[in-house]
């Protein structure tokens, strides 16, 4: 069999076991009704329940401001290392989502109307935590006109305002439909690093995360680097949901056509039962190779692990990110 075909081959077979998965027992009368089973974590995964003095401080911060982590709302597995280092990713726009992807644990519904306070409490949380560098997202806002983005723009202009010396990095949605102005305005306001996950391979967009098209979560990232291309580009994608590794090879090239700068890699979990399933725990070793292969690319920075996370280590990520990029200007000025 040619590799073409035993690639195909392999993709079937993910594509029958997904649907063996997705197959309800049939309840027996008399009998308690079957419960569905999550795939079980090995060794690599599990992480201690946080219980540092500097984690309840952040938390007790954020409820003081009233504001929301995807921390918290994504059931982030890194959240009690974060949170004691006191790193946290605020997710503005409320906590209810208008979409329902696959993988996601953030609430779906009716949003409520925009707090206008937001901005401000944000701001005000981050130069009382003394933030060096801070991670914004947001729900996705598919009822507001703009998606959310003067929001976005509202919260940068506060932490630049308030805290003048913390870089800002921010992890936005599509923008559905409107993303051209949408990314034109939040461009306007120079955030350090523009963020957006294209999350999965192409192939699983239609079970993973229907709601967007992957070509257009392409384009939303050339855009930024279009309009001003000093500003750091970043995305991720999730591992485990049986994507094959020539898949992720492809995306990592279109991600370099779209010249993004960083890319994250991590273990998709499935945070409950209703949830689309885990289909392969990645070892550690897997990651590492898809780590290799991306630099080979030429990404700036490449975060590869199972407990990576978009936010994980982003202070840190970014000040090398920063130092890769001012070490290839002068490669090239030496050239010259």
């Amino acid at each position: 069999m040619c590799r073409t075909n035993s690639a195909l081959a392999r993709v079937a077979r993910h594509r029958y076991l997904g649907r063996m998965n997705d197959i309800t027992p049939i309840a027996v009368p008399g009998q308690p009704e079957a419960k569905p089973e999550r795939a079980r974590k090995p060794d690599w995964i599990r992480v201690k329940a946080p219980t540092s003095p500097a984690y309840h401080e952040t938390r007790k911060l954020m409820r003081e401001k009233g504001l929301n982590t995807v921390c918290e709302e994504a059931a982030c597995p890194n959240i009690g290392e974060c949170w004691t280092k006191k790193h946290a990713t605020v997710m503005i726009l409320g906590d209810v989502c208008t979409r329902a992807c696959a993988f996601c644990n953030v609430k779906t519904g009716m949003p409520r109307k925009v707090d206008v306070n937001e901005p401000q409490n944000l701001a005000d949380a981050a130069a009382e935590m003394g933030l060096e560098h801070i991670v914004i997202t947001s729900v996705d806002r598919d009822d507001l006109p703009d998606g959310g983005a003067s929001q976005f723009v509202k919260v940068i202009e506060a932490l630049r305002r308030t805290t003048p010396h913390t870089t800002i990095e921010i992890l936005t949605p599509d923008f559905r439909n409107k993303h051209e102005r949408a990314v034109e305005m939040i461009v306007a306001a120079r955030p350090d690093v523009y963020n957006h996950n294209l999350e999965t391979v192409p192939r699983l967009y239609p079970t993973i995360r229907p709601g967007a098209r992957y070509y257009a979560s392409l384009r939303l990232l050339e855009s930024v680097k279009r309009l001003d291309p000093s500003i750091f580009t970043k995305s991720g994608i999730m591992l485990g949901l049986g994507e094959e590794r020539l898949e992720v090879h492809q995306v990592m090239d279109d991600m370099r056509s779209a010249d993004i700068d960083f890319l994250t890699m991590g273990q998709y979990l499935q945070p409950t039962p209703k949830h689309t399933k885990v289909i392969d725990f990645v070892t550690p070793a897997a990651f590492n190779a898809y780590a290799g292969i991306a630099r080979a690319k030429g990404f700036l920075q490449v975060a590869s692990s199972p407990l990576t996370r978009s936010s994980y280590h982003a202070g840190e990520d970014f000040a090398q990110m920063r130092a890769a990029r001012e070490a290839k200007l002068a490669r090239t000025a030496a050239k010259a």
